[in-house]
This record gives structure tokens, sequence and C-alpha cells, in this order.
């Protein structure tokens, strides 16, 4: 699982089309947090979108949102 590669996503954004390069396993948190909050994937996507700024892609600001959302779920050791 540690050498697979990203795999294109397409997302629609505030009415526009594009695509992310993500992990399986980023992917499926990805919607599975989405699912969680009652939002639509492209809605949490857009979110990300706006607040990640111009030093960081997109599939670079989901993952690191997944990261995030997983470090707040797993108590420290």
């Amino acid at each position: 699982m540690l050498s697979q590669r990203p795999r294109k996503r397409s997302l629609t954004l505030r009415g526009h089309r594009t695509s992310v390069s993500l992990e399986d396993a980023f992917w499926a948190e990805f919607r599975r947090l989405a699912a969680e909050d009652g939002r639509a994937i492209n809605e949490l996507a857009a979110e990300i979108d706006e607040a990640r700024g111009t030093e960081c892609g997109l599939a670079s600001a989901i993952r690191l949102y997944v990261l995030a959302a997983l470090k707040q779920q797993t108590p420290p050791e």
C-alpha cells in the first residue's frame, strides 16, 4: 500500500471542473470525513480550496486536511 500511485479524481468547485491526484487511502478518508459532516465532497473540497492560499496545491491541501482530522480523532499515546 505504501507504493500506491495517486489517481486522478474529478471535482466541481463553485461550478468549475477540476481534478486532483490522490491515493485511494486519502480519497476514502476524505469522502468519509465529508459524509460524517453531512456535506457533499465538492462542498468540502471548495472550502479547502478557498482556505489553502497559493503556496499549496489542492491535492496537498486535501491530504493535510485528512491528516489533521485523523490526528484529532486519535488520542495521543
